[in-house]
């Protein structure tokens, strides 16, 4: 290839303040210079699809039989881009309107806002000729060739090296549309490079409806983009197959989804979206970035690779594309989150997200435990997070409970309804693991009345308890409050056998209060225990006991406090340590026993802090006593 020689019949000066405006274009709007690519692109989608307008009712038009379409040609030995379409086209004054725009009209208005940050230029970004200009991101100089469609307009040459003037030609086309020819910044070079700008393409503008060809030295021009936006389509004409491959194809992973969600409306605001929820949360090596969030797109044009703002954070694990119409094309793109269209986009596709996926939950239980399975602890976050999603959120939650065990689950609904008829409140219990939670002592009642408890053994379970605070109008409770208001009657079952006589049950107290000291904050007896010895129930003031799990994990130094001790007076331990202290007071093996309960208790909750090898030693002390 060859550049165009010629002599300019009119130089035009910018305003001063252009050079400054320019470097502001090509250094501060963009992140990434590779979006010079994707703007004229866009212009060129946007020229194509004016003359496609035209034509529908203009049959006098140049070149009426050429392909709409998008050329790109590189010379890597002279570091050449061009770009050409087949578009509406330009005459002379046309070049300098819309290529001058700024120079001429804007460029005043759009310094002081941008004096003001970005969030002021909102209003002037948007102006036709600003995107155009990232080019000088990586050009030293461009020319643009243009013949407009209409036949007795002659075509122009309009050329810049990103300075304070441009130049105006007279030009040779015969075909209608727009050439734009780039001299490469030696820095810039990978873009006259085939391979780069196939990556770029389909990064960015693989979804453009006019076929993107790369003319190669040899042979015919090559198609390197998709163009069909499966997003853009009636959900009824797209089939499940296609939904996997398209998810496939945006995300490297082999697996089919769980889920995918087609929404495509008008209003309140323009929006079609293909949403994805993957089969599992770890997707292996092909998972090539950890950052999350949706592919956003105006018109088919990438405007944000991962866009965070289009639904809630706890949402995070859903991959998929968001087209909308009412976002603008324009240079602002890395700034779109404060357009107010992205709030409606926002709400518009989490309600849709949510219905979907409760009606998942309702049809097919199996394929939504799997999604519970893997993303059960992000919905828990948007109870924590969202307070304005925990009504939506709510229906979703699953729990193990005293009724299901571990091989089922059950949600909040349905808990309630084989609520007890006296009973006002949802019960849980906070453990580490199902196998020891199912065994807490704090259950003894309830097991005896059959009133269930949730199992929460998520160490987020029992903050998200605490913010959700009350389903369909009952509050949670946690077992282990020390004045748990239960259901009339529920206190009332007690093991056989008579109770520890009450002088000796007090001494028994008394020698538990001595031996423990600060590692329990009272002890006393118990109204709720039925087969177990003892249990730890927190003080009225312990506001923090739904906390603990969690800050276990969070904090190296966390300690527990302290809680209150409560000892069933009929159990066969308790009657024997209150006898063995009337009977022997200075058997070293009260202490130890003493010890031993409220490690066993500690060991259960799974807050043992204390030395393993003095719990060891104690044990063997223990039973060598019982085996003699």
């Amino acid at each position: 290839m060859t550049e165009p020689t010629a002599t300019p019949n009119e130089s035009l000066e910018y305003r001063a303040e252009v050079k400054q405006l320019l470097d502001i274009l090509a250094h501060s709007l963009y992140a990434d210079r590779e979006v010079f690519l994707r703007e004229l692109i866009s212009n060129a989608s946007d020229a194509l699809n004016r003359v496609q307008f035209e034509m529908l009712t203009n049959h006098d038009v140049v070149d009426p039989e050429a392909e709409l379409a998008i050329h790109l040609t590189v010379d890597e030995e002279t570091r050449t881009l061009i770009i050409r379409d087949t578009g509406i086209g330009m005459n002379r004054d046309e070049l300098v309107e819309n290529l001058g725009t700024i120079a001429h009209s804007g460029a005043r208005t759009f310094l002081q806002n941008a004096a003001k940050g970005q969030g002021a230029l909102e209003e002037i970004i948007g102006q036709f000729g600003v995107g155009f200009y990232s080019v000088f991101m990586v050009a030293d100089e461009v020319t643009v060739t243009s013949r407009s469609y209409r036949a007795g307009d002659a075509a122009a040459m309009w050329r810049s090296t990103g300075d304070s003037k441009f130049s105006l030609f007279d030009a040779d086309k015969g075909n209608r549309g727009t050439e734009i020819r780039i001299k490469l910044k030696e820095d810039a070079a990978e873009f006259a490079q085939p391979w780069r700008l196939e990556s770029v393409v389909r990064k960015h503008s693989d979804y453009v409806s006019f076929p993107i060809y790369l003319d190669g030295k040899e042979g015919e021009p090559r198609p390197i983009n998709r163009r069909t936006a499966l997003w853009r389509q009636s959900p009824s004409s797209v089939e499940a197959s296609q939904y996997d491959e398209f998810y496939k194809q945006l995300t490297l992973d082999d697996h089919e989804p769980l889920l995918h969600v087609h929404l495509v409306a008008d209003a309140p605001v323009n929006v079609r979206a293909v949403l994805f929820v993957p089969s599992q949360r770890e997707r292996g090596a092909l998972r090539l970035t950890p950052d999350y969030g949706l592919r956003l797109y105006s018109r088919k044009v990438l405007i944000q690779d991962r866009s965070r703002d289009l639904l809630p954070e706890h949402f995070r694990f859903v991959e998929g594309v968001v087209d909308s119409e009412d976002l603008p094309l324009n240079v602002s793109r890395e700034t779109v989150q404060s357009n107010p269209v992205m709030r409606q986009l926002k709400r518009a596709l989490t309600n849709r997200l949510i219905k979907e996926i409760r009606t998942l939950a309702e049809n097919d239980n199996a394929k939504y435990l799997k999604l519970w399975t893997e993303y059960g602890v992000f919905l828990k976050q948007g109870v924590i997070g969202e307070p304005g999603s925990q009504e939506s959120l709510a229906d979703l939650l699953r729990f193990h409970s005293s009724h299901t065990g571990a091989d089922a689950w059950t949600d909040l609904k349905g808990y309630v309804t084989r609520m007890q008829p006296e009973q006002k409140a949802i019960y849980y219990v906070l453990g580490d693991n199902l196998a020891t939670t199912a065994r807490s002592p704090h259950l003894d009642t309830f097991r005896a009345h059959n009133i269930e408890v949730l199992y929460l053994v998520d160490p987020i379970d029992g903050y998200m308890a605490s913010m959700l605070r009350e389903f369909d109008g009952r509050p949670l409770h946690n077992v282990d409050d020390a004045n748990l208001d239960l259901p009339a009657n529920s206190g009332d079952a007690q093991p056989e056998g008579e109770a520890a006589p009450q002088e000796d049950f007090d001494k028994l107290v008394s020698r538990f209060r001595s031996v423990l000291g600060e590692r329990v904050r009272d002890v006393r007896e118990s109204k709720a225990l039925v087969d177990s010895p003892a249990r730890l129930v927190s003080a009225e003031d312990s506001f923090e006991r739904d906390l603990q799990y969690l800050r276990r994990l969070m904090e190296d130094d966390y300690k527990a406090p302290a809680k209150i001790l409560e000892l069933n007076r009929r159990h066969p331990l308790v009657v024997h340590l209150a006898t063995r202290i009337e009977q022997a007071p200075e058997d070293a093996l009260i202490d130890a026993s003493i010890q031993q309960v409220l490690d066993n208790l500690l060991l259960l909750e799974g807050s043992f802090s204390g030395s393993v090898a003095d719990l060891v030693a104690r044990m063997q002390q223990l039973m060598a006593a019982a085996l003699e």
